[in-house]
């Protein structure tokens, strides 16, 4: 990937801004990869399991933490969010490096969550506004890489620190307050996006004439979310519990080993991060978007269908691993990021994914009280089949409502959605800006 000089900036905030999707992903493997040994620990039944992944980064935390953060980084900037929210991620996360109790667990879990969800809408809308629109896929696909990383990292430390039991899944936890500490500080430095401030600029808005309430106000701007959460929504059902379940998926197929589990998840977020740069950020600026997508969402269908209902053989599980692997990078998260900064106003372009965010996490939360019961009592087959609805339907609806946006602007964009330019009138984007 070439960079131009006049770029370098640009690409440094970019990716200071984007370790918010590697902080999220870190911490919900960081999760997953130590609840078998937080249940022996405090002796939960299932329905516990159950809570602690609902109130996480996983679902209702970040659902809550988004909804919230979205609205006030519309309100206040990008930039408020920003400097703020990884204050209280690592608050969240030490408390549960050093948990003694299942309360106490289970109140770092949801503060960590709130500060994951807050800086999601944030990163995703400062990282579209900043980039030029000719590569505005690749800057965005830079936080889906890094949501890769983030989990690629975290299974192979929790195969390194097996031997420590749950003292490595502290360790574990330890690692992301570090990270964040690190992207804290780097990110002080970082000025508020252009776009934002232009907008606010050019026609200051009162109370109650901008944000939730004018996003809902909008025809274009409701078929938008409709959209938005049929691709995203049902595609994060799959891989919210694939994210913070998967051990026992593997588990329950026969693979009981926590290495073989753990390297099996290596391998899914190794195959992710090749499918993100070379296939998503190389790709998704220059080519039909919506063959990509296609073609990430057929992988997804053919990886749990393969699960479900093939024999469970180690070979088996190695190809749904390089499968499911490679969906995910060129899949439907990725292309929610970018769809999802295009398709609404500057003035509630983040409160919007905050919404949908929301939407999205609870969905989440709700199916993650009952799959571990679901998994125990019907086994993966029965829990295959009702992912693989999930991900049929984010397929049709990326397939045939695929928005065209390739090679516009922000600024462009909004035009077209609102001629009649009540949705409020934007600044300039990044690359309309004078040098």
């Amino acid at each position: 990937m070439k960079l131009g000089a006049r770029n370098t900036t640009g690409w440094r905030a970019t990716i200071s801004v984007a370790m918010s999707n590697y902080i999220e992903a870190g911490s919900i493997i960081a999760i997953a990869v130590s609840l078998t040994l937080w249940q022996e620990e405090f002796g939960i039944d299932d329905f516990q399991v159950g809570l602690l992944a609902a109130v996480s980064a996983n679902a209702f935390g970040a659902a809550a933490g988004a909804l919230v953060g979205g609205w006030l980084c519309d309100r206040y900037g990008r930039k408020f969010i920003y400097t703020y929210d990884l204050l209280i991620y690592m608050a969240g996360v030490l408390l549960a490096a050093f948990a003694v109790s299942y309360s106490m667990l289970l109140v770092g879990f949801a503060v960590t969550g709130l500060a994951v969800g807050a800086g999601v809408p944030a990163s995703w809308t400062f990282i579209a506004e900043e980039a030029p629109e000719e590569r505005r896929a690749q800057h965005v696909g830079t936080a889906q890489l890094a949501w890769s990383i983030g989990p690629m990292v975290g299974f192979a430390l929790a195969i390194v620190v097996v031997p420590l039991g749950l003292l490595g899944s502290r360790l574990i936890f330890l690692h992301l307050f570090v990270v964040a500490f690190v992207t804290w500080w780097l990110r002080q430095g970082l000025s508020e996006s252009r776009m934002w401030t232009d907008d606010r600029d050019s026609e200051p808005v009162g109370p109650g004439s901008s944000g939730l309430r004018m996003l809902l106000s909008r025809r274009a701007n409701i078929t938008a979310m409709l959209f938005l959460f049929g691709v995203y929504g049902f595609w994060n059902l799959v891989a919210g519990q694939a994210g913070i379940f998967m051990p026992r998926v593997y588990d329950a197929a026969g693979l009981s080993s926590p290495t073989g589990q753990n390297a099996l998840q290596v391998l899914v977020w190794g195959c992710t991060c090749v499918a993100t740069f070379f296939g998503f950020m190389r790709h998704a600026d220059t080519m039909s978007r919506r063959t990509l997508y296609v073609v990430g969402a057929g992988l997804g269908v053919v990886a749990w269908a393969l699960l479900s209902y093939a024999d469970a053989s180690l070979l088996v599980l190695l190809v749904f691993a390089v499968v499911w692997g490679t969906s995910a990078g060129i899949g439907a998260q990725a292309f929610y990021s970018v769809w999802t900064s295009e398709l609404f106003a500057t003035r509630y372009r983040a409160t919007a994914q905050g919404v949908l965010f929301f939407a999205a996490r609870v969905a989440v939360g709700l199916l993650s009280y009952v799959f571990p019961t679901l998994l125990a009592q019907q086994g993966v087959p029965f829990v295959g089949t009702l992912m693989l609805g999930f991900l049929l339907v984010a397929l049709v609806v990326g397939w045939v409502w695929a928005p065209d946006t390739q090679g516009k602007s922000l600024s462009q964009i909004e035009r077209e959605r609102y001629p009649d330019r009540s949705a409020a009138p934007t600044g300039r984007s990044h690359a309309e800006a004078p040098s």
